[in-house]
């Protein structure tokens, strides 16, 4: 991954969101959402930005992203997992299986990403709960992007 790459993403950890995240979150209800439950969209940004953090310093993956645009890539995960924990965002980006055509994404792969989400939900302390609902969440686009 270029240093160009490594900047833009150390830049957008340090732009704010890890401190706004840094506060501590109201609780919310019994019933409240996934979204609610994880702090709302400052917290889930927070969340993206150490995740891309993550991927950028993994050398298994982070060359799918060598030529993406980092900032639209941030924009839609913040709100893939904004309306999958059910936040009001709502994702506008091409369908899993034509956003990942061609790249033969393996299991392996697919689970190195998913450890580098773990690790940021372990440094943020998300509950065992949530991480457990997110991680599910997100899994569940594998046979979406594996092998596509």
């Amino acid at each position: 991954m270029s240093r160009q790459i490594i900047g833009i993403l150390a830049a957008a950890i340090l732009a704010g969101s890890l401190a706004a995240c840094a506060k501590e979150p109201p609780r919310p209800g019994p019933n409240a959402t996934l979204y609610e439950r994880l702090g709302g969209k400052p917290a889930i940004e927070a969340v993206v930005d150490d995740f891309l953090g993550n991927v950028a310093a993994n050398p298994e993956i982070n060359f799918f992203f060598a030529n993406s645009d980092i900032g639209k890539l941030r924009g839609h995960l913040v709100a893939q997992v904004c309306e999958a924990s059910g936040g009001p965002c709502k994702y506008t980006g091409r369908d899993m299986p034509t956003t990942h055509k061609g790249m033969a994404i393996t299991e392996r792969q697919f689970n190195s990403m998913g450890a580098d989400m773990q690790k940021t939900l372990v440094k943020f302390r998300v509950p065992d709960r949530e991480q457990k609902e997110l991680l599910t969440l997100l899994g569940s686009m594998q046979k979406d992007i594996v092998g596509k």
